[in-house]
C-alpha cells in the first residue's frame, strides 16, 4: 500500500509540475508572438526557446521558431524544429508547409514539393494552397534551370546572348532624350525571342527600366505627348516579349508598383495603340493559372469595369477585353474585390451597354453579358444584380428588341441575357416579384423563336420566374403557354422538356384554366404518362404533380382507364425513386386517382 500511495503521490507531483510548465511555456509562446509581429525574430526565437525548455513536447512552440528562423534565413534550422513538431504530431500542416518552405529556400525541389504532398494527404481540402506552393516550386526549380542555361550561353560567347546585356547597359545610359531611349527599347524588342533572351533580360536588370527618370515619366504622364505613346508602346511591346510564356518574368513585372498602378490608366488612355498593346499585355499573363494568380493578388476593383467599357470598341480590342474578363472572373478573388465598385460603377454601365445595344459590339456585349454571369458564382454580387430594376428593365428591352430573324451576333446577346435571367432567379426578392409579368411576358414571346437554344433558355426563364407571381402565371396561361409547352414535351429535348414540365407544374398548381387547357389537350393524357417512364427523377417529380392537378377536375380520371397509370405511379410512390417528394407527388395522384375514379 505505502508503494502504491507513493506511485500516486508522485504521478499527481508530476501532472502539477506540467500543468505550471504548460501556463509558463504558453506564456513564452504569446511573448514570442508579440515580438514575431514587431519584427523582432531573433527576440521570438529566445522567447519559443525558453518555452521548449519547459516543456519539451510543444509542437506550437517548434513551428513557431521555426517560421522565425524562416525569417531570418536560416533554413536548416526550420527544417530541423519541423522535423521536432512531426515528432510531437505526424499530422501538423504548418509543419509540413514550413518545411516545404525551407527546403524550397535551399533548392531542394523534390523534397519541398513531398513537403506539401504529405500537406495535402493530412487535409485534401488544402487543394487550392498544394497548387500555389507546388507552382511555386515549380516556378522556382524552373527559374533556376533558365538561369544556368542563360549563364553557360555567355560563357560560350552566343552573340545573341551577349547583345541582350550590352543593349540594356546602353539603354541605362542617363540624360539621354526620349528618342534614344524609344529607340534602344524598340531593338531590344526585337531580340527578345527565346527563353534564354528572356532570362538574360530579367538577370540584367531588364525590368528596372522604369527607374530611368525620362522612361518613367513618359510611362506615368497622363497626357502623353506623341514621342511619349510611342515609348509607351515600345514599352508595351518589350514586355511582352520579355514575359511571353515566361511565369518568373511575369511575376517580377507585376510585383512593380508603377506597373500595377498603371496598367488600369492605359486601358483608360484615349490612345487606341496604348490600349492595344496593354490588353495583350494582360493576356499574356491572364491566359495561364499562374498569371492569373499574380494579377488577382492585385487591387483589381476598377478592372470589371474597365475592361466592360470596351464592349464600345469595334475592332480587336472588345474581344482581348472580354478574353481577360472570362480568364479572370472565375477567380473568387476577383469576384470578391468585384464587390466593392459593383453598384455604383459596374452595374451602371452594364445596364446602358445592354440599352444601346445596337450600338455597340455584339459580340462582345454577348460575353460581357456571359461574364456578368459568371461573376453570379458569387452570392452577393448575384444578390445584388437580381434585386436591380435598372437591371432588369435593360435585360428586357434587350430581349424585346429581338426580332425572329436578328442577326446572329444578335442572337447570341439574347441567349446570354437569358442565361443571366436564369442565374438571378435563383434569388428571390420584392424586384423579382415586381418583374415577373414583363419578364413572363417576354419569355412567352420568345417561343416562337428560330432558334432552339433561345427557346430553351426562355422556357428556362418561364420554369423559374413564375412561382414568384401568381399574376404572371394568370397571363402567360392565358397566353397559351399550357398548348406551347405540351408541344416542346412532344418534341423537344431533355433540357427543354425538364423545364417545360416545370413550367406545367407551377401552371396547374395556381390555374384551373391550366388544368382544363392540359386536360383538353393532352388527350387521354399521353405526354405525362410518357414521361412518367422518365429516367430523370425531376421531371418524374413534376409529371406526377401535374397529374394529381388535373385529378382535381371532375370526370378527369376517366382518360386515364385501360392505361398503366396505377402500375407507374406505384413504382414511384415505392422504392424506385429516390428523392422523397417524388414519391410524394407520385403517392397523392395515385390517391387522388383512386377516389376520383375507383374503377
Amino acid at each position: 500500500d505505502g508503494f502504491l500511495a507513493a506511485l500516486e503521490k508522485d504521478a499527481k507531483e508530476r501532472a502539477q509540475r506540467r500543468k505550471r510548465n504548460e501556463q509558463l511555456a504558453d506564456a513564452l509562446k504569446e511573448k514570442g508572438n508579440e515580438a514575431f509581429r514587431r519584427g523582432e525574430f531573433a527576440l521570438a526565437i529566445q522567447s519559443y526557446s525558453e518555452g521548449l525548455e519547459k516543456l519539451r513536447d510543444k509542437q506550437e512552440l517548434y513551428t513557431n521558431r521555426a517560421q522565425a528562423y524562416l525569417k531570418l534565413h536560416e533554413y536548416e534550422k526550420a527544417i530541423r524544429d519541423c522535423e521536432w513538431a512531426l515528432k510531437c504530431n505526424k499530422n501538423c500542416l504548418k509543419a509540413y508547409f514550413l518545411m516545404g518552405k525551407a527546403h524550397l529556400a535551399l533548392q531542394h525541389f523534390s523534397e519541398s514539393r513531398q513537403c506539401y504532398e504529405k500537406m495535402l494527404q493530412i487535409d485534401p481540402q488544402k487543394e487550392n494552397l498544394f497548387k500555389d506552393c507546388v507552382s511555386e516550386a515549380n516556378l522556382e526549380e524552373k527559374r533556376v534551370k533558365d538561369e544556368e542555361g542563360a549563364a553557360r550561353e555567355v560563357q560560350a560567347g552566343n552573340i545573341s546572348a551577349l547583345s541582350i546585356k550590352e543593349f540594356l547597359q546602353r539603354i541605362n545610359s542617363p540624360g539621354q532624350d526620349l528618342l534614344y531611349y524609344t529607340g534602344g527599347i524598340r531593338l531590344l524588342a526585337g531580340v527578345v525571342n527565346s527563353c534564354t533572351e528572356q532570362t538574360l533580360f530579367r538577370t540584367n536588370n531588364g525590368f528596372s527600366l522604369l527607374s530611368i527618370e525620362a522612361v518613367r515619366r513618359a510611362f506615368c504622364a497622363e497626357r502623353k505627348s506623341p514621342a511619349e505613346v510611342e515609348l509607351c508602346v515600345c514599352l508595351l511591346l518589350l514586355w511582352q516579349a520579355a514575359c511571353a510564356g515566361n511565369e518568373e518574368n511575369q511575376r517580377l513585372l507585376l510585383s512593380q508598383p508603377a506597373v500595377i498602378a498603371q496598367l488600369p490608366e492605359l486601358l483608360c488612355s484615349g490612345t487606341s495603340q496604348i490600349q492595344r498593346e496593354t490588353l495583350a499585355l494582360i493576356s499574356l499573363c491572364s491566359g495561364q493559372p499562374s498569371g492569373r494568380r499574380l494579377l488577382v493578388r492585385q487591387d483589381l476593383s476598377r478592372w470589371l469595369q474597365i475592361l466592360m467599357a470596351f464592349v464600345r470598341s469595334t475592332d480587336e480590342r472588345a474581344d482581348s477585353a472580354m478574353d481577360i474578363l472570362s480568364d479572370l472572373t472565375g477567380e473568387k478573388r476577383f469576384q470578391t474585390q468585384c464587390r466593392a465598385l459593383f453598384s455604383t460603377d459596374v452595374l451602371p454601365l452594364f445596364t446602358q451597354l445592354l440599352g444601346s445595344a445596337g450600338q455597340v459590339n455584339q459580340a462582345a456585349l454577348a460575353r460581357a453579358v456571359g461574364t456578368m454571369g459568371s461573376l453570379c458564382a458569387d452570392v452577393e454580387l448575384r444578390a445584388q444584380l437580381a434585386d436591380s430594376r435598372q437591371g432588369w428593365q435593360a435585360c428586357l428591352e434587350l430581349l424585346e428588341q429581338s426580332p425572329a430573324a436578328s442577326s446572329p451576333e444578335h442572337q447570341q446577346c439574347v441567349f446570354a441575357v437569358l442565361g443571366l435571367m436564369m442565374n438571378l432567379l435563383l434569388e428571390s426578392n420584392g424586384t423579382i416579384q415586381d418583374f415577373a409579368v414583363p419578364i413572363s411576358g417576354s419569355c412567352l414571346a420568345l417561343l416562337s423563336h428560330q432558334d432552339g437554344r433561345i427557346v430553351t433558355r426562355a422556357i428556362g426563364v418561364l420554369s423559374r420566374v413564375l412561382p414568384a407571381s401568381p399574376s404572371a402565371v394568370e397571363e402567360v396561361v392565358k397566353g397559351g403557354v399550357v398548348k406551347k409547352m405540351l408541344k416542346f414535351l412532344k418534341a423537344g429535348g431533355k433540357l427543354t422538356a425538364s423545364y417545360a414540365i416545370k413550367t406545367l407544374s407551377i401552371c396547374t398548381k395556381g390555374s384551373r384554366q391550366a388544368q382544363e387547357e392540359l386536360v383538353k389537350w393532352d388527350k387521354r393524357f399521353q405526354v405525362l404518362l410518357r414521361l412518367l417512364e422518365s429516367g430523370d427523377e425531376l421531371t418524374v417529380g413534376n409529371a406526377a404533380f401535374c397529374l394529381s392537378q388535373c385529378l382535381l377536375l371532375p370526370g378527369a380520371a376517366s382518360a386515364l382507364l385501360g392505361s398503366n397509370v396505377v402500375l407507374l405511379l406505384l413504382r414511384q410512390a415505392g422504392d424506385d425513386a429516390q428523392r422523397t417528394s417524388v414519391q410524394e407527388n407520385s403517392a397523392i395522384a395515385l390517391g387522388r386517382l383512386c377516389v376520383a375514379e375507383p374503377r
